[in-house]
């Protein structure tokens, strides 16, 4: 295929306002906003979430701004629209083990009411036992207690004090304990002065009676701590049996009012019977006592704070099941923990200090993540790998083991957890993950793939319209006319380098429009039009140019030798494109390569520095390939040759130069110049076809800015390959320029096409005799390469380039 020149219809897309059926996207706003170019990731995505079996979790992969995350969520909120409402889940005391607490799971909204229920409980008891424990009914019955404990007391007590009357004691109560005193023969008290004052024997008598008179004491209590046993118990059993009916009926109408949902109801009531046995183990409490109120008071609010109710999931006013996005995946956000409180530097807790994570929240629902967070923090990965293969939830604290003071630490039941993870990650960190974590795909079966770009229809523009249309009225901004919506549309195509295919990144053309927006309402306008969108598209170049703006002026100042008009040997202008993340802009290099007569072959001096990546090295070795396959006819080839990127010190990567190295060999070896005026970018295979490059456009505007610093003359131009023609979504500048013909840009299929546009000089081909015509730019290649041949022969074993003395 010849060499052709682009006609300037081709060099970009241009879409008729008219063609999309609208004059302003205002009219678009009664459609609904579908998956804009990604329907197989929509069918995908549902496919996983409607998946009712374990290990269906979502791995979401594709670029920021592809809508991954947000249409991931819109389609999660409607699908859990039509679920049930999953189930509240309480945390309650352990009357047997209180440290191992336990997971009490409830129909959605009665989490709320049993805590309420609860709390209820403990203000009737705190207000009504009392009442009970001093009625009339207890009073007279504890009273008939106590005489029956007294009446076969006193007589136990009359002999015992007239065993202490007969030996000269007198014996009384004293706050609880029985006190007895020495008295003489008179009656009177002796004091221990009066006492050591007797006379020896008098002292061993009186020793000895007190000893017996210890010993009968001893007896006594015996036979009266026994009756007070007796009696304690019969008042315990007394209160149990005045308070049971009101504390049995008030857990009995909980029982009713919750008996009618499908909740855990056998735990639930487990849990009201230990309830009622704790309240009844613990009745004394709730008795009003003279002496050690505050003690009293302490223990019991201890012993009420055992009934409450921690409702750590409460799905009340839910009409559907949950989709939650946790955006700080934290071991305590994600998984639930544990709170303490200081007391007397001892970390303390119980059952109310437990505190769900998403995971529980989620339950019954679906949970968005996004790995990077994950990744962050190994713990948390490693944690949710082990649920994911259990599915059962473990509530922590893992840094208790870590803190300067000691700590009381509890272990809650570990409660089913049934949730849908959407995991959202890149597409290099989803290749990552699955070669190196084995359970990888086994937990994530579905994979959900986000294209970023996708093929342009008429239906994908008015969807892209559609969806500027919605993204003003979410922001209250002006809408666009439907020439701006064109320009916003050839921006999409131009940020894929394709004419036929968009960009999948809406989150650029939502940036897009918010900056032509704000251009609309600083000249006052009511509707978006073409002017605001080209002013935005000016201005955001204008923030992020200054790099490119630098390179320019170096040519201007005649800092970079680029020579733009006029004929060379072994000297031509490549394109590059330099990628500075935010920003990417094209740039012309001058390449030049020398031959002489030798035997190492071809060097590449910036692979030589370490100044290339791989892709270019390899596109210069098959350089080396194809060239020698062109003399392989008179093979060996007796070559040095060196090829240069010139005044290029960061670095060169990728393989579009090696079709200009190419031609710059080529040149040197044949002595045939090169037209300066036309760069050349483009990769080359094994058999000299032309291959495709990316940043096409970048390259070919940063060329033109290069030549119309210095100035335009009419035979400029870049030579691209033919594969690039349905990329061009060039500037209007230089499609105005390429209409007026002060600039040119070329296409072919093959290297030696691209050679004869810029030598003027056929290429060649092998002829009968195994040989390229004299004539042509090749046969003089393989005379020059003949002489080397010949002046190393005669060199003789010397090495090229050395003088024989």
């Amino acid at each position: 295929m010849p060499i052709t020149e682009v006609a300037p219809a081709e060099l970009r897309l241009t879409i008729d306002p008219a063609t999309l059926g609208f004059a302003d996207t205002s009219e678009l706003l009664a459609q609904t906003l579908p998956w804009i170019g990604q329907q197989r990731a929509r069918t995908a995505a549902r496919f996983g979430l409607e998946m009712g079996q374990r290990d269906y979790n979502l791995f979401v992969l594709g670029e920021v701004g592809s809508g991954r995350s947000t249409l991931l969520r819109d389609l999660a909120q409607t699908l859990a629209a039509s679920r049930p409402v999953p189930p509240d889940w309480c945390y309650v005391h352990n009357f047997d083990t209180p440290e191992r607490p336990l997971a009490l799971r409830q129909p959605a909204g009665q989490g709320r009411v049993l805590r309420q229920r609860m709390t209820q409980l403990t203000k009737t008891l705190q207000a009504e036992i009392p009442k009970l424990l001093t009625g009339q009914d207890f009073r007279t019955e504890s009273e008939r207690l106590e005489k029956a404990y007294k009446a076969e007391e006193a007589p136990a007590y009359a002999e015992l004090d007239a065993f202490a009357e007969a030996r000269s004691f007198s014996l009384f109560r004293e706050e609880g304990h029985l006190v007895f005193t020495l008295r003489d023969a008179k009656g009177k008290a002796l004091t221990e002065t009066e006492a050591l004052a007797l006379p020896k024997e008098r002292r061993t008598q009186i020793d000895q009676a007190e000893q017996a008179l210890r010993a009968e004491i001893a007896r006594f209590l015996d036979k009266t701590r026994a009756l007070e046993r007796v009696m304690n118990e019969g008042l315990a059993a007394l209160r149990r049996q005045v308070v049971k009916p009101l504390v049995a009926h008030a857990l009995q109408k909980i029982r009713e009012e919750l008996k009618q949902q499908a909740g855990d109801s056998a735990r639930l009531g487990c849990y009201l019977d230990e309830v009622l046995h704790d309240v009844l183990e613990h009745v004394e409490l709730f008795q009003v006592g003279d002496t050690e109120e505050d003690l009293r008071l302490e223990a019991l609010d201890s012993v009420l704070s055992r009934y409450r109710i921690n409702l750590v999931v409460d799905n009340h006013g839910l009409s559907g099941a949950p989709v939650l996005v946790e955006d700080n995946p934290l071991f305590r956000t994600l998984f639930g923990s544990i709170e303490h409180q200081s007391d007397e530097d001892v970390l303390v807790t119980d059952f109310s200090y437990i505190r769900a994570g998403s995971l529980l929240q989620a339950n019954g629902g679906f949970l968005l993540l996004h790995l990077r967070d994950l990744l962050a923090d190994e713990l948390v990965w490693e944690k949710l790998r082990r649920f994911l293969r259990s599915g059962r939830l473990q509530i922590e604290e893992p840094g208790t083991m870590y803190s300067p003071i000691a700590a009381v630490t509890l272990t809650p039941e570990a409660v089913d957890v049934d949730v849908k993870i959407i995991l959202i990650a890149s597409v290099e960190e989803y290749y990552a993950v699955q070669e190196g974590d084995p359970e990888f795909s086994r937990r994530f079966r579905c994979k959900v793939d986000f294209a970023e770009s996708f093929s342009a229809t008429d239906e994908t523009w008015r969807a892209s319209a559609l969806f500027v249309a919605h993204t003003c009225r979410k922001m209250g901004f002006p809408h666009f006319s439907a020439a701006a919506v064109a320009c916003l549309l050839e921006d999409s195509h131009r940020e894929v380098d394709d004419q036929a295919r968009q960009s999948a990144i809406f989150a650029h053309t939502e940036a897009l429009v918010m900056e032509s927006a704000s251009a609309c309402r600083t000249r006052g306008g009511a509707l978006v039009e073409l002017q605001d969108v080209e002013a935005a598209l000016r201005a955001r170049k204008y923030r992020h140019d200054y790099p490119e703006q630098r390179e320019q002026e170096t040519i201007a100042d005649g800092e970079r030798l680029l020579v733009l008009s006029g004929d060379k040997v072994g000297q031509l202008n490549g394109l590059t494109v330099i990628d500075l993340g935010d920003y990417r802009f094209g740039f012309p290099v001058g390449v030049t390569a020398r031959t002489y007569a030798g035997d190492e072959g071809l060097l590449n001096v910036e692979r030589e520095v370490k100044l290339s990546g791989p892709i270019h090295d390899k596109g210069v070795l098959i350089l080396h390939s194809y060239l020698s396959a062109l003399f392989a006819h008179i093979a060996p080839l007796a070559l040095n040759a060196a090829v240069v990127f010139e005044q290029e010190y960061h670095g060169v990567e990728g393989d579009s130069a090696s079709c200009a190295e190419l031609y710059a060999l080529l040149s040197s070896l044949s002595g045939m110049a090169i037209k300066q005026g036309i760069a050349v970018t483009g990769a080359v295979n094994q058999y000299g076809d032309m291959m495709p490059v990316g940043a096409i456009n970048e390259k070919i505007e940063g060329y033109f800015r290069s030549c119309e610093t210095v100035g335009l003359d009419g035979h400029q131009g870049v030579l691209i390959p033919h594969r690039n023609r349905r990329h061009l979504m060039l500037d209007r500048k230089v499609v105005q320029a390429v209409a007026e013909g002060h600039f040119h840009i070329y296409t072919a299929e093959c290297a030696g096409e691209g050679l004869e546009l810029l030598t003027g000089c056929p290429f060649g081909a092998l002829d009968a005799a195994g040989a390229y015509p004299a004539d042509s730019l090749l046969g003089q290649a393989q005379k020059t390469l003949q002489d080397y041949r010949r002046a190393c022969q005669q060199s003789g074993p010397h090495k090229p380039g050395r003088i024989n003395k």
